[in-house]
């Protein structure tokens, strides 16, 4: 089972050490790794080439870019960068982050899963932060949700999905039109990898009416809209975002912002997202 890895870099050279360090050690090792060096001004490009030196099968390509922070477009941009250099001699592609400390059995257990399961589609671990000297669950953590950092595609499911879309959401739309084509996700709650640099910490202003913006591009409608952004709010203790995500939503609707689903692939979500409310009640 041949595993190829993209890793989008924008100044990551206080991380990005640690994470090819610990693809490096896996018990099952990748077939490919790519770094796509997305317009960095640190070290980034001179640490990937010293792994590059040693280890065949890792590769640096340099991209040019905007040094703004827009979730969702800048690192699905830069990750499509390096699907272009690679060939189609892969069962598992994955789109890591550059901050993660991967287990060295991660890759090894991740292929267990898909080869267990014909119709598994993605699959990840559980990503954790520090605090105070501990590593605990990091507060986005679902059993039922990938976490964008670490996705890993079968290759059949990320072609049926039409790929990840350089948008704001696109770790939820990928997961729903995945579940449209009868695939299955898979969290491993054992898999516990250490995420160096906690989601959003480097989002600017700019982003901000970007979740809301998503939620209309993925057709969720008002009321599903309503309660996603109460609920991812309240998780992130803040009901500026709340008013920000609800912002978003109108202004896209008013301006017409293209949908990333067809109106039947809409319908399909807005069903399992009423299901899954209305089953956690």
């Amino acid at each position: 089972m041949n595993f190829y890895i993209i890793i989008p870099a924008h100044n990551e050279a206080e991380y990005i050490g640690k994470t090819i360090r610990s693809l490096t050690e896996q018990t099952f090792l990748p077939k490919k790794l790519v770094v796509v060096n997305d317009n960095s001004t640190d070290n980034t490009q001179t640490i990937v080439e010293e792994f590059a030196e040693s280890h065949p099968w890792i590769s640096l390509i340099n991209n040019n870019s905007s040094d703004a922070h827009l979730p969702g477009s800048k690192i699905v941009k830069a990750f499509n960068k390096g699907l272009e250099i690679l060939d189609q001699d892969f069962d598992i592609i994955c789109k890591f982050d550059a901050d993660l400390i991967f287990p060295n059995n991660y890759l090894e257990k991740i292929a267990d899963h898909f080869k267990s399961n014909s119709k598994l589609g993605m699959a990840a671990g559980f990503c954790y932060i520090e605090k105070n000297g501990n590593w605990i669950l990091e507060n986005l953590t679902r059993k039922d949700h990938i976490r964008g950092a670490l996705k890993a595609y079968k290759k059949e499911c990320f072609e049926q999905i039409g790929q990840i879309k350089p948008s704001m959401g696109w770790d939820t739309v990928d997961e729903l039109l995945a579940k449209f084509h009868g695939w299955e996700i898979l969290t491993d709650e054992t898999l516990h990898v250490k995420h160096l640099k906690p989601t959003g910490q480097s989002y600017n202003k700019a982003s901000k009416y970007l979740q809301g913006e998503a939620m209309y591009k993925m057709r969720y409608g008002f009321w599903i809209t309503l309660l996603s952004a109460l609920k991812l709010a309240y998780k992130k203790r803040s009901f500026r975002l709340f008013k920000d995500y609800i912002n978003g939503y109108f202004k896209s609707k008013s301006k017409g912002v293209d949908f990333l689903v067809s109106e039947v692939e809409g319908k399909f979500i807005r069903q399992l997202r009423w299901k899954g409310i209305f089953n956690k009640k």
